[in-house]
C-alpha cells in the first residue's frame, strides 16, 4: 500500500518533469540551418582526445584556423573554442572550463575580443553559454557577461525564455531533438566561398583609444590561469581587413606581450607572408577567411607553434593508435564536406573554378 502511494505521487511528479524537459529540449534553438555558430561550443564535449594547442575568441578563430590542416602539416592537435562576438570574460570562463578536461601545452587567445567589453545583444550571449555545460564557470560567465535585460533563471530554466518560439518551429527542431549534426571541424566553421575583398568604410577617430579595464582585467586573468598550469599563452591578431584595428591598439597589446613575455603574432602585418590573397581566400569581402585563406594561415601558423611550443608530431609518436584513427575520421570528415560545398557552389553557378600555380590545385572565385 506505502509503495503505491508513493508511487501515485511520484509517478504526476515525475511525468511533469519529463513533458516539461522534452518542451524545453523542443523550443531551444537547434542552429542547425543557416545560423549554426550557436552549436559551436556544445561540440567540443564530444571530443576523444585531448589537444596540445586551444584557441579562443571571436570569429576571428574559428573562420581562419583549421585544426585539420594543423593535423596534416605538422601532427598538432588543436581545438578551436570560439564562438560569435566571444568576450573575454567568455573566453576566460570557457578556458577555465576546458582545464577541467585536458591541459593543452598553449592557448591562442585572438586579441581582437578587447575592442569590447559588454555584450549588446543577447543573442551573442547565447551561442556562447548555453553551449556550455553546467559547471561554477558557466554560472560565473553568465553572471558577468547577462545583459541587464537577462535573468539568471532563464539559463537555468531556458523554457522561461524561449515559451514563445512554438510558433516557429521547424522541422529540424524535431530531427535534432535529442542530437545534432556536427557543424564544424575540431571548432574550425568551413567556408568554400569566394567574395573578394571590396572597399571599406574609413575609419573613424576615436575619443579614447584605451581598451576596457575590465578586458585587461580578464586577459590578465588567462594569463595568470595559464600560467598556473604550465601552458604558454600566445597572443594572435587574425589577417582581417574589417573592423579596422587601430594602430593604438595594437600598441597597447605589444606593450603587455612584451611586459610579460609573451609571445604575439599580428597575423595582418603578415598577410603577404602568409601568402594571402584578398581577391580569393575571403569569403566575405576581406572580414574573414574562407577555407583557402584558412588553410594558409594554419599551415604558416603551425609552423609558429612548432617553433616556440616544442609541440610534437603526434603521428609519429608510437601507441598513438587511437589519436591516429580519429584524426583520420576528421580528416575524412573535412574532405567531404568541402567538396561537397565547392560542387554545391559551382552548382548554383555562383563560383567558377580556376587553376592557381601557387596552390597547384582548384580554387574557386566569385563571378560578378
Amino acid at each position: 500500500m506505502i509503495l503505491k502511494k508513493i508511487f501515485r505521487l511520484l509517478f504526476p511528479l515525475s511525468l511533469s518533469v519529463g513533458i516539461l524537459f522534452l518542451a524545453q529540449r523542443l523550443l531551444m534553438p537547434k542552429y542547425m540551418g543557416q545560423v549554426v555558430e550557436g552549436a559551436f561550443i556544445e561540440e567540443y564535449y564530444n571530443e576523444e582526445t585531448s589537444h596540445d594547442i586551444l584557441f579562443l575568441g571571436d570569429c576571428e578563430v574559428y573562420e581562419n584556423i583549421s585544426p585539420i590542416v594543423l593535423w596534416r602539416d605538422y601532427g598538432i592537435t588543436s581545438y578551436i573554442r570560439g564562438s560569435a562576438q566571444q568576450l573575454v570574460p567568455q573566453s576566460y570562463y570557457l578556458l577555465e572550463d576546458t582545464l577541467k578536461f585536458e591541459t593543452p601545452k598553449a592557448v591562442v587567445f585572438n586579441v581582437s575580443a578587447m575592442q569590447q567589453y559588454e555584450q549588446e545583444n543577447e543573442t551573442y550571449n547565447r551561442m556562447t553559454l548555453d553551449g556550455m555545460r553546467w559547471s561554477g564557470s558557466k554560472v560565473k560567465a553568465i553572471k558577468e557577461t547577462m545583459t541587464e535585460e537577462e535573468h539568471m533563471i532563464e539559463y537555468v530554466f531556458p523554457i522561461l525564455r524561449f515559451h514563445s518560439r512554438w510558433r516557429e518551429l521547424e522541422n529540424d527542431d524535431l530531427r535534432y531533438l535529442f542530437k545534432r549534426r556536427q557543424v564544424t571541424h575540431n571548432g574550425y566553421y568551413m567556408r568554400a566561398d569566394v567574395r573578394p575583398a571590396g572597399e571599406f568604410p574609413v575609419a573613424r577617430r576615436r575619443s579614447d583609444y584605451s581598451f576596457d579595464p575590465k578586458a585587461w582585467e580578464y586577459l590578465e586573468k588567462i594569463r595568470m590561469l595559464c600560467e598556473e598550469h604550465g601552458t604558454l599563452l600566445i597572443l594572435m591578431k587574425a589577417p582581417s581587413l574589417y573592423p579596422v584595428w587601430y594602430d593604438q591598439w595594437e600598441q597597447q597589446i605589444k606593450d603587455y606581450a612584451k611586459e610579460h613575455q609573451l609571445e604575439y603574432i599580428n597575423c595582418i602585418e603578415r598577410s603577404d607572408e602568409i601568402g594571402i590573397d584578398f581577391s580569393k581566400d575571403t569569403y566575405d569581402g576581406g572580414l574573414h577567411m574562407n577555407v583557402y585563406g584558412a588553410e594558409k594561415m594554419s599551415r604558416y601558423f603551425g609552423e609558429f607553434l612548432v617553433g616556440i611550443s616544442g609541440v610534437e608530431d603526434r603521428r609519429t609518436i608510437a601507441g598513438e593508435d587511437v589519436q591516429n584513427r580519429v584524426w583520420k575520421e576528421k580528416c575524412e570528415f573535412y574532405d567531404q564536406m568541402k567538396a561537397a560545398q565547392e560542387a554545391e557552389f559551382a552548382r548554383l553557378g555562383y563560383l567558377k573554378q580556376f587553376t592557381s600555380e601557387e596552390e597547384g590545385g582548384n580554387l574557386y572565385e566569385k563571378t560578378r
